[in-house]
């Protein structure tokens, strides 16, 4: 069953223009077609199409199921962009598939990349997310500098930090999630990994040290192990 994002009005459903043009030049969809149709926030709606056009394509709701497959936590990763964008696109794909609720793309003192085109990386997370017929649509927010994350009021999470640096205390990551927060935060570095002062600062900011394992993780991979952990735990 194909997935599409779109609004909802009464007992009516629209695609948006992209969509729209999508499914009607692409795929060739025609009125009497059943689909299925999201609006990122947990609502999915069974749909008949009575209505096509080049702009704007209508469906009749045939079923509409309200906070579709919610999760029991709240995952937001945080995580410094590889200088090989390739690699943020895959764990993009791939965290959305599996579950997460938001990124944000840190700037940090080791960070080899400094600017990100976020509207690509949006086109990335929408079609994983239809790909795996979810109805959370994951929030994506620009680049923003370490220090000023920090300080921003994250008093309803578990803050953490993933670092490399043995000799600063750390909890492994599977025993913070033996309390199951609600809400979870989990910053990733670069792959020269945050610099002393950074993991010092966000300590003084109440965030815990953690590892993910005792292996050392590419950037890219230590964020998806974060959020196979938080999965795993809510889920088995």
């Amino acid at each position: 069953m194909k997935l599409f994002f779109g609004t909802f009005e009464g007992e009516s459903a629209f695609l948006n223009e992209d969509e729209s043009q999508h499914f009607a030049k692409v795929l060739r969809g025609s009125e009497g077609d059943i689909v299925n149709i999201t609006d990122g926030d947990g609502r999915l709606a069974e749909c008949e199409i009575i209505s096509v056009s080049k702009k704007t394509v209508e469906g009749k709701i045939l079923n509409l199921q309200e906070n579709y497959e919610q999760k029991k936590y709240y995952l937001h990763v945080a995580i410094a962009p590889t200088k090989n964008i390739e690699r943020i696109e895959f764990f993009l794909e791939k965290a959305t598939e599996i579950g997460i609720d938001e990124i944000t793309f840190l700037q940090s003192f080791h960070s080899e990349r400094k600017n990100i085109k976020i509207e690509r990386l949006e086109k990335i997370v929408q079609s994983a997310t239809k790909q795996s017929l979810k109805a959370y649509l994951p929030k994506l927010n620009d680049l923003v500098k370490f220090h000023d994350f920090i300080q921003r009021d994250f008093s309803d999470y578990k803050t953490c930090i993933a670092h490399c640096e043995s000799d600063i205390e750390r909890t492994p990551f599977t025993t913070i999630l033996k309390d199951t927060p609600e809400k979870i935060l989990v910053m990733i570095g670069p792959e020269g990994d945050f610099s002393r002062e950074e993991i010092k600062a966000a300590y003084d900011h109440l965030f815990t040290g953690i590892t993910l394992g005792k292996q050392r993780f590419r950037t890219e991979t230590a964020a998806l192990q974060a959020v196979f952990a938080t999965d795993w735990s809510f889920n088995h």
